[in-house]
């Protein structure tokens, strides 16, 4: 984890907005915050953040609606619904519409913590994964490329 790792904190409850951020905060991280979807998204499209948590009921919209615009703008950024709502409707829902964890509040603090570092752990290693696999891919359709020129100038 690092300062420049940004997280978006979205609840329309300004205590737990605040609460949420202090704790981030005090971990290293750089937290922004949005009391609605509406201004949730507007700050996706302006900046880059690693992660969002979101609370799945929002005053302009579902937190499973946020989820879906979020994966369209921004597709590998960390995604979290806290609840204090819990239902298997939700929980489906949420992973229907690409979750990567659904979290019951009240959230235990450390608990929190260690969620959100588990998730950009993976996050970077599918990062580090397909930086992989492209210079695998680079490096493989050079060889391919040489390899014709070679042939075309041997048949010359």
């Amino acid at each position: 984890m690092s300062e420049s790792t940004r997280i978006l904190v979205i609840d329309d409850e300004e205590r737990i907005r605040t609460t949420i951020s202090m704790i981030l905060e005090q971990a290293g991280y750089r937290v922004d915050t949005a009391e609605n979807g509406k201004q949730a998204i507007k700050k996706a499209e302006a900046n880059f953040y690693n992660l969002a948590l979101i609370d799945i009921r929002l005053p302009d919209m579902e937190g499973t609606e946020l989820l879906t615009t979020l994966k369209k703008t921004t597709p590998k950024m960390v995604k979290i619904i806290l609840t204090g709502y819990p239902a298997l409707q939700n929980a489906v829902s949420s992973i229907n519409q690409g979750v990567d964890y659904y979290m019951i509040k009240p959230v235990d603090a450390e608990e929190l913590l260690r969620v959100i570092k588990e998730q950009l752990e993976k996050q970077r290693h599918e990062k580090e994964y397909g930086q992989e696999k492209l210079a695998q891919f680079v490096e493989t359709r050079i060889r391919e490329l040489q390899t014709q020129e070679l042939e075309t100038s041997k048949a010359r």
